[in-house]
């Protein structure tokens, strides 16, 4: 419908010389009686013509009227200060059958973007524990937008980053040391800020057992590190297997360091003049950059602060011919990576082509209360938990149902239900309620037919015609704006409309012709609702 309405407006335009560089734009009214599409282009043109809008809306209406198909559009009204509705054929509605039905699971999808390549690094939890519900609502987020970005056309590499060096890794592996000699039975001062968790004592049981008490010398950093990274990093890929999230690639830190492209961007800051030394510290002339001040990129340790490492991950990446970078951060990153854009922006590289996305964090509901989280004492709830305690689509769906930057309540009672307050259950059950209808009139001798689409003409119906045909469009629009939780309303809007459809238009006991198209139309939303649960990493049921 939309790219109709863009079709007569190009046609306008060599009439109406102004539309040429105007922005229309397309909404669907709130009220369905105000049309099916509108648009404000009068009103936006109003300061630039020096004209009443509503003179400007009836001179473009004038003109649309003589270029439009009455089969497809049967109405265009002026409304309110100068607002242009549009009233399309119940008959052109139903056509999005034939679409759908003809496309199948490619249906949603926009080529757009083809041709372009797009690195996404979510999780990027370092080795040091399992993997916790605050990554999770971070994994399944980078993981449906990198679904949402293939569906537009992107090539996308999922990318894990870590760093398996440094003080935290060291603390690790002197962790499961001291508890290894504990297992030897030696008395041990466990500090506070060490890894609490019941997985150290295992990695310290397993090493035990290996070897025995031959490890009684050997260095934090040597065996107890390695295993314990191994260890975890299993027990990380496996959890994230357990949401069907596979990752194409995981960058290690310590590769930069290594392949000297850290000195690679020091040298190039020194020698444009864009860092300085005082106290012994290496600082960026942020201050130059847009910053409020300058910052320390190593201190007088030497040790590097976090920005150097992530300028010069972001500069490989760029290196590697990306045209889309997305990052995803918790909230606790929200005043750190500006600092991290500018000095890529000062090397040359075009941070247009970086996409920060924060989202806020989790807190666990259980009997109308909150779960009390503490890392450093380990009384979390690990991912792994969550997804056997409701399982993987309801961990999915839960994460992805609220805006990245709302807070978001996981409430475990509600993720049980098999009722409609369940938002997951009530789209999976509408997918598997249209299976049970389908089975139902194959028993029945009711075969499929697009030849009497125009029988669907009732307010239900054209409300769901409707619905469906913007599916590929709120795809497009979601994917390019990252709001991934805007699929998950759509869905749970169709899902309604094709309850309320149901209850209001029988299928089996119609006559024939009027069957075969409401059986048409059923398979075309079964369809959009598996597409649309596709993408977000979610089951499509067809009996529950």
């Amino acid at each position: 419908m939309k790219n109709y309405l863009n079709r007569i407006f190009a046609q306008a335009a060599k009439k109406l010389a102004y539309l040429k560089e105007a922005s229309v734009i397309f909404n669907v009214p709130a009220q369905s009686d105000h049309g099916d599409f509108a648009t404000n282009i009068a009103m936006t043109l109003t300061k630039k013509l020096k004209r009443n809008p509503k003179e400007i809306a009836q001179e473009i209406c004038d003109v649309l009227k003589e270029i439009i198909d009455d089969k497809v559009i049967e109405k265009i009204q002026i409304a309110g200060p100068g607002f242009i509705n549009f009233y399309f054929t119940p008959e052109y509605a139903a056509q999005i059958v034939k679409v759908i039905l003809n496309q199948k699971e490619e249906y949603g999808k926009s080529k757009k973007y083809h041709g372009k390549k797009a690195n996404v690094e979510f999780v990027s939890a370092n080795p040091t524990g399992p993997l916790t519900v605050g990554h999770g609502r971070n994994a399944v987020i980078g993981d449906t937008v990198a679904n949402m970005l293939e569906w537009v056309g992107y090539e996308v590499d999922r990318e894990y980053y870590f760093n398996n060096a440094g003080r935290q890794m060291r603390i690790l592996g002197d962790s499961v040391k001291k508890r290894y000699l504990e297992l030897l039975g030696e008395d041990i001062d466990f500090p506070e800020e060490y890894y609490q968790g019941e997985y150290i004592k295992e990695i310290a049981e397993e090493l035990k057992k290996e070897f025995g008490d031959k490890l009684k010398g050997e260095s934090e950093e040597g065996i107890f590190k390695e295993r314990a990274e191994k260890i975890i990093f299993e027990d990380i890929s496996k959890t994230l297997e357990s949401i069907s999230i596979k990752m194409k690639s995981f960058f290690n830190e310590n590769d930069l360091y290594e392949e000297k492209k850290i000195d690679e961007v020091l040298e190039y800051f020194e020698q444009n003049e864009l860092s300085y030394k005082d106290d012994g510290a290496v600082w960026l002339k942020l201050s130059e950059l847009g910053i409020e001040k300058d910052k320390v990129i190593v201190k007088s340790t030497g040790e590097p602060t976090y920005r150097l490492p992530d300028i010069a991950y972001h500069k490989d990446k760029f290196e590697r011919g990306y045209d889309l970078i997305v990052d995803l951060f918790g909230s606790d990153h929200a005043a750190t990576y500006p600092d991290v854009l500018a000095g890529l922006k000062a090397m040359g590289f075009d941070v247009d082509k970086i996409k920060v996305l924060i989202h806020q964090f989790v807190t666990i509901m259980e009997k109308g209360q909150t779960i009390k989280m503490s890392t450093r004492k380990a009384n979390y709830i690990t991912l792994e938990e969550l997804v056997n305690e409701v399982g993987s689509d309801v961990v999915r769906y839960f994460f992805i149902m609220r805006s990245i930057s709302s807070h978001l309540n996981f409430d475990i009672d509600l993720a049980k239900k098999h009722s409609e307050e369940n938002p997951v259950f009530y789209l999976q059950y509408a997918h598997a309620r249209i299976s049970s209808i389908l089975k139902m009139a194959e028993e029945e001798n009711i075969v499929l037919s697009v030849e009497n689409l125009e029988l669907l003409n009732t307010d239900a119906e054209q409300k769901l015609l409707k619905k469906i045909s913007l599916f590929e469009e709120e795809v497009l629009i979601n994917t390019e704006n990252f709001e991934p939780h805007k699929i998950a309303n759509y869905l749970e809007e169709l899902a309604a409309l094709f309850h309320k459809f149901y209850t209001e238009c029988r299928i089996v006991g119609s006559p024939q012709e009027l069957a075969q198209a409401r059986i048409a139309l059923a398979v075309a939303v079964k369809t959009v609702i598996k597409n649309g649960l596709t993408i977000l990493g979610v089951s499509a049921p067809e009996k529950m």
